[in-house]
């Protein structure tokens, strides 16, 4: 079916604003499926009604904010919308936190209603099923609700993962998405046949994005709501997926499922997504052959931004795959180069711009930055830089690649040692499958260097060896102090590695 309302997109750019797009994708896709399999699934115009009837009960409850607290599924773009529709701010929360974490985090809200299959996790506090918020009656939609909602109003609140310290609300107001959106993705540009599967996590920016990306242009989307890798398989096949986005832990466990299989990946996959934490370049290299027809793209974005600000595309993958180049083929190690929309920048100590090679601290500026907590304000400075707490590098041609977090900086005897260095060279090693560094706490040095390592199937070291493989390559002072060797490391359901849980298991 073709699109019906191109004419709108000038109106949308000037309104800046969720409830806009929601009027974009209904009236230019209204037979369209949009959400859910693709036989009898929700249409555009579906999605709408869904949305306005969501939005007359968060009115009715009296409620001004909407948690959603669940898996995966339909009802989290829908729920969504209907936040937007009723003027309250929408705050996915991971249904996974434990009974006083998710205490602590709903008794923060004044008047929130909770979406959600488990109410007895909120005992006291309005509720409705996700299936129940789907059939909610369509007569009481109120099609002038949307009136309420500005572009300066907050359209979602996300809880950062609290890898280096306490959870924030990061705030993502109308005009930050709406210009992710409008400043990266096409209106309705894509086939009816297009879907793409969603398994990331619905607390995550990545899953706002996906949502919002999708529905604009038209591409069916498909929610896994938890995943395996088998399931994960299984699905693509079924719905004929085309597009996919995953985390670095899940695109592993896809690439060795498939290679216990003794499989190539489904043909119909056109194009897969990863990012979110550091993957393993053996990793890419080897799922770029197992889908040999799929695309591959790296973003890199932060919560604070509104989903991704650079992008490793296509044809970077594939020419740093077969070339013999080392610095083209070191661009797997990327994160791509910035959005048209964005501004990226890599500053020293002082504020001053670092020359392309030279390591500093990543800022990025744009319509799309928030950099906005509740409980700290804005972080955006008066020359609308943001910094990102990202630490990294611009190549000569623009690429950039992120070292890690400045909060990881290991403070030896006065000395600042970047993790990611002595990661690069432990990864290095033969018997290596991959490596986390981190800064250990020490009576005598404040910090030591600790490496927590993971060998490959049937590698062979020890930390005598490597110690010394780091000690030939690198200075003495960014020898480990300490090598453990772990099964698997943890982290996050976003596949980020919780160092401070690494330094606890060499504590213990």
């Amino acid at each position: 079916m073709p699109c019906e309302a191109a004419r709108l997109t000038d109106a949308a750019e000037r309104s800046m604003n969720l409830p806009m797009i929601l009027d974009m994708v209904a009236d230019g896709m209204p037979g369209r499926v949009l959400l859910g399999d693709r036989v009898d699934g929700v249409t555009g115009a579906g999605l709408r009604a869904r949305a306005r009837a969501g939005a007359a009960h968060v009115t009715a409850v009296g409620a001004d904010r909407v948690v959603y607290l669940g898996p995966n599924g339909p009802a989290f773009p829908v729920a969504l919308f209907a936040a937007a529709l009723a003027g309250v701010p929408f705050l996915p929360v991971n249904y996974r936190l434990g009974a006083e974490q998710l205490a602590d985090v709903l008794s923060r809200q004044h008047r929130p209603l909770v979406v959600t299959d488990t109410p007895d996790r909120v005992p006291g506090l309005p509720a409705v099923g996700a299936d129940d918020f789907l059939r909610l009656p369509l007569a009481n939609a109120d099609p002038s609700a949307a009136l309420v909602t500005g572009e300066d109003d907050i359209a979602v609140l996300l809880m950062t993962s609290g890898t280096t310290a306490a959870p924030k609300s990061a705030v993502l107001r109308h005009r930050n998405l709406a210009a992710y959106i409008f400043g990266s993705v096409e209106f309705c540009s894509v086939p009816e046949d297009d879907a793409t599967l969603v398994s990331v996590p619905p607390y995550h920016i990545a899953a706002v994005a996906n949502a919002l990306s999708n529905l604009y242009c038209g591409r069916r989307v498909v929610y896994l709501d938890r995943f395996t890798p088998e399931g994960w398989l299984d699905l693509v096949r079924e719905q004929r997926v085309t597009h996919a986005m995953v985390v670095p832990t899940m695109l592993a466990r896809i690439v060795a499922e498939l290679r216990r299989r003794g499989e190539q990946g489904p043909a119909s996959l056109r194009s897969i997504s990863y990012g979110g934490a550091k993957v393993a370049r053996d990793v890419v290299e080897e799922a770029l052959r197992l889908f040999p027809e799929a695309g591959f793209v790296n973003a890199y974005g932060l919560t604070e931004t509104a989903s991704s600000i650079a992008v490793l595309g296509p044809e970077d993958h594939r020419a740093a795959l077969s070339s013999q180049d080392p610095a083209v083929r070191g661009r797997l190690g990327s994160v791509g180069r910035a959005l048209p929309s964005v501004e990226i920048e890599v500053q020293d100590e002082g504020g001053r711009s670092c020359p392309p090679g030279r390591i500093g601290d990543i800022l990025v500026r744009g319509a799309q930055v928030a950099g906005e907590y509740l409980e700290a304000g804005s972080l955006v400075g008066e020359d609308g830089w943001f910094p990102t707490r990202d630490r990294g590098y611009l190549d000569e041609d623009g690429y950039l690649f992120v070292r890690g977090r400045a909060d990881d900086t290991i403070i030896r005897g006065g000395e600042n040692i970047a993790p990611a260095e002595i990661e690069e060279v432990i990864g290095r090693h033969p018997a290596v499958l991959d490596c986390v560094v981190a800064g250990v706490p020490d009576h005598e040095w404040g910090q030591v260097i600790g490496a927590f390592v993971i060998t490959r199937p049937g590698g062979r070291t020890d930390e005598t060896e490597l110690r010394t493989w780091v000690r030939d390559r690198l200075r003495g002072s960014k020898t480990p102090d300490r090598v453990v060797f772990v099964q698997e490391f943890p982290t996050t359901p976003t596949g980020k590695v919780v160092r401070r849980d690494l330094v606890a298991l060499l504590a213990s």
